[in-house]
């Protein structure tokens, strides 16, 4: 019988769970995904479901294996990615507790101005690359040992969604290293800080230890073989954040290369062969060994889009580029902030506005400027970039909002620069499928992804539009100053 050959990467997200089956000579043979709910029961809650992750990965499998023509002992080894830093609360045997809090839920705003209080004299920015923000851990877990007690002293261990999987998949306990990093309660060594945990002031079950991506974390049971399609004993490889590994994937290698991702949130990363912390920012590890990635996330880019088209009947997104196409830029001010804002601000508080209304606004123009305002949160990224020194060279778009040709020259314009577009970026689902590979030997490097995706049209900025952005940038940023403290009002009224 001869060797297995194929990889398998999962990708967990906010809206739906992807996977990959990889062909190292052969390139990815098959795909698919399945649709996952985002629950929000309340203002600024951003939750999902584990066991609709787990019913997927049951349906993709066996999907896959179809589609490729081939059986579970072709599969080598799998990798999973997922959203960072998610939360998830297990019992001693592994169960989920509650669902998964997600990293763009803005629930604990109390509990992270007491911790910026208790963690005043700590340089929490350069012990771990990131400030004490929405995106931390310790304010959920605080929250969670408040306000649900219950769950709190049944917790034997808190993971990150994708480790969560590989582990119910038969993994050893583990958290991957960057959602060790982002979580903010480990340091830059992704040793754990006493420091964070004692300030939460709760019992906080002992971490797990960390991995990196490509390492070997287990086979997969007898019992997620039956329930999932896979071979029991085929390999685990711990994989990684998602934004890290759609970026892996696109081919970001070299110093100053850049990655801008339309996903349901915003992110937006760039190389760096140095540690870059700026408090406006996140950083995480590159999968390759000696390189890092400061990055932003903002917390919304495409749930702003579904969120417009469900107030105005589910009218498709091509009808909505096709008005705003004919709608003359600038034409109003918007402020994306409609789940808060992580970076560059970190202020969960901060809430979504429209700014020029009259009677005459079309459905085109409301479109137009909210693409505009999140191409706006994208810039501001850049200059914090600048600040620090980091020279941004090529600069890729992906994900879903890479399809609207709109959107891709709308940030271009705002950005004044050439735009290389992955329409069909597979995203962090390949990134998994090849860390797999180099994980289990079947891929030789990291160097792998340098083209492997093929690029689709590259954007360049329309000089009649460059010089508008530029005076409606900057509006952007004073719209966003002087609307902040009502902003803070309204969400201090709207959290009771």
């Amino acid at each position: 019988m001869p060797d297995p050959t194929l990889l398998l990467g999962v990708d967990l997200g906010s809206s739906g769970v992807k996977a990959v089956l990889l062909d190292p000579t052969r390139g990815i043979i098959a795909s698919s995904s399945r649709e996952v709910t985002l629950f929000s029961d309340h203002v600024g809650w951003a939750e999902a479901d584990p066991d609709q992750w787990w019913r997927a990965i049951c349906e993709l499998v066996p999907e896959l294996l179809a589609r490729a023509v081939a059986s579970a002992g072709d599969v080598a080894a799998v990798a999973v990615s997922g959203m960072v830093p998610a939360v998830l609360v297990t019992d001693v045997n592994g169960r989920p507790l509650r669902r998964a809090i997600l990293q763009n839920d803005a629930r604990a705003t109390t509990e992270i101005a007491e911790l910026r209080t208790a963690l005043a004299d700590v340089d929490l920015l350069h012990l771990t690359g990131s400030v004490l923000s929405q995106q931390s851990v310790a304010p959920t877990l605080l929250w969670l040992a408040r306000h649900e007690p219950d769950v709190w002293t049944r917790t034997a261990v808190v993971q990150g969604s994708y480790d969560w999987l590989a582990r119910a998949l038969g993994a050893e306990v583990h958290v991957e290293e960057n959602w060790a990093l982002e979580s903010g309660l480990f340091g830059l060594d992704c040793e754990p800080l006493s420091v964070v945990v004692d300030a939460i002031s709760a019992d906080v079950p002992t971490p797990p230890p960390v991995r990196a991506p490509g390492e070997a974390v287990g086979m997969v049971s007898m019992h997620a073989a039956r329930e999932t399609g896979l071979a029991a004993g085929t390999v685990i490889i711990v994989g990684g954040a998602d934004h890290v590994l759609s970026a892996f994937g696109a081919g970001l290698v070299e110093p100053g290369d850049c990655l801008v991702k339309l996903g349901g949130a915003g992110d937006i990363l760039a190389v760096s062969e140095d540690v870059f912390v700026d408090e406006r920012l996140y950083l995480d590890k590159h999968p390759q060994p000696g390189t890092w990635l400061p990055n932003g996330c903002m917390a919304t880019s495409g749930s702003l889009l579904r969120w417009e088209q469900s107030l105005l009947g589910g009218v498709s997104l091509v009808d909505l580029d096709s008005e705003a196409d004919v709608s003359r830029p600038g034409t109003l001010l918007a402020l994306p902030y409609f789940l808060g804002e992580k970076t560059p601000l970190h202020d969960p508080d901060l809430r979504g506005a429209i700014l020029g209304l009259h009677l005459a606004t079309t459905r085109g123009d409301v479109h137009r400027t909210f693409l505009e305002a999140i191409a706006y949160g994208f810039r501001h990224h850049f200059d914090v970039f600048a600040d620090g020194g980091l020279a941004i060279g090529r600069t890729w778009v992906t994900n879903g909002g890479s399809r609207s040709r709109l959107w891709r020259q709308i940030l271009a314009d705002v950005l004044n620069r050439d735009l290389v577009s992955i329409i069909d970026h597979p995203g962090a689902s390949f990134g998994a499928a090849v860390i797999a590979g180099v994980g289990s030997g079947l891929i030789a490097d990291w160097s792998y992804v340098e083209g492997a995706l093929e690029p689709d049209e590259v954007i360049s900025p329309d000089p009649s539009h460059v010089a508008l952005y530029e005076e409606r940038y900057h509006q952007f940023l004073e719209f966003t100053d002087v609307t902040t403290p009502l902003a803070h009002a309204l969400a201090r009224r709207q959290n009771g």
